[in-house]
């Protein structure tokens, strides 16, 4: 390879004074050449600084455990976006904005917000709409294919996307539109909770159905229990309970002298995140 870029440079020409090449930061001889000013100035009049300035900064927001595939993907999708010749339609706007709202985890909650108004304004026409609203369907949309990204039981999302979902022809404001996105995400870390705690009461797809009720009836207090703001407060559940709580739910429930049954992997799920669910206050 270095013997390769020695003789490319020795064969490449040296431009002479009077070759009329343009020189860095001067203007072709007659006016007619593309290089103008410095390539400072040039970046800048192509808006190169400005979008490279926001791909950083979505970096920074995001903090992507791959940050060069995801600078990838981000100068990707705004070629897509550029080299349609007009809006785009409900398909496109919606994978772009379930992109958006994908981009931080939700505990991030500056970046999270800033995703969130980035797939409104998606979903609106960039806009265009801000006053009114998204639309109805485009919102309930994504929120289904939110909840299709995790292990949450498809009840749990059913019965979740019918308390935060509003209706077709309804403009939903932007306040409406947080809160049911970040309820489908807390939804699916909370069912990823429930699925290890689930592989801590046993080995496999089922265990000892008294430690499973104990467990579930220990989380149900801690979301009872949680502080501050919804939905975020449910995830406070996780935080309570410890391996001494879990552990003493545990011990109580073997010293009973029931015979125990099994329960499996899908029914523990469905209980757990059917307690999340319930908590969860309904759009009105």
């Amino acid at each position: 390879m270095a013997a390769y870029e020695k003789r490319r440079a020795a064969a490449a020409p040296v431009p002479a004074g009077g070759s009329g090449l343009p020189e860095p930061g001067r203007a072709a001889a007659g006016g007619g050449g593309p290089a103008e000013g410095s390539a400072a100035e040039f970046l800048m009049r192509a808006g190169v600084t400005a979008m490279v300035r926001e791909a950083l900064l979505k970096v920074l927001e995001a903090r992507p455990a791959e940050p060069v595939s995801f600078l990838a993907e981000y100068f990707e999708r705004l070629v897509l976006a550029e080299a349609a010749a007009e809006p785009p339609g409900p398909p496109q706007r919606l994978a772009r904005a379930l992109w958006y709202v994908c981009l931080a985890h939700h505990s991030h909650r500056t970046a999270f917000d800033s995703n969130a108004g980035a797939a409104y304004e998606v979903l609106g026409c960039g806009g265009r709409r801000r006053a009114a609203g998204v639309d109805g369907r485009l919102y309930s949309e994504l929120l289904r294919r939110i909840c299709q990204r995790g292990a949450a039981p498809a009840e749990a999302a059913a019965e979740l996307l019918r308390r935060v979902r509003c209706r077709d022809h309804e403009a939903v404001p932007f306040d409406v539109f947080r809160y049911g996105v970040l309820t489908c995400c807390v939804l699916l870390e909370f069912a990823a909770k429930a699925d290890a705690l689930f592989a801590v009461l046993g080995a496999g797809d089922s265990a000892d159905s008294r430690l499973c009720q104990a467990v579930l009836r220990a989380l149900e207090d801690a979301l009872g229990t949680g502080h501050g703001p919804r939905p975020g407060r449910y995830l406070e559940a996780g935080s309570r309970l410890g391996p001494d709580r879990l552990a003493l739910a545990m011990d109580q429930a073997l010293q009973e002298r029931k015979l125990g049954s099994s329960m499996s992997r899908e029914e523990f799920l469905r209980k757990a995140t059917a307690l999340f669910i319930a908590k969860v206050k309904p759009v009105e």
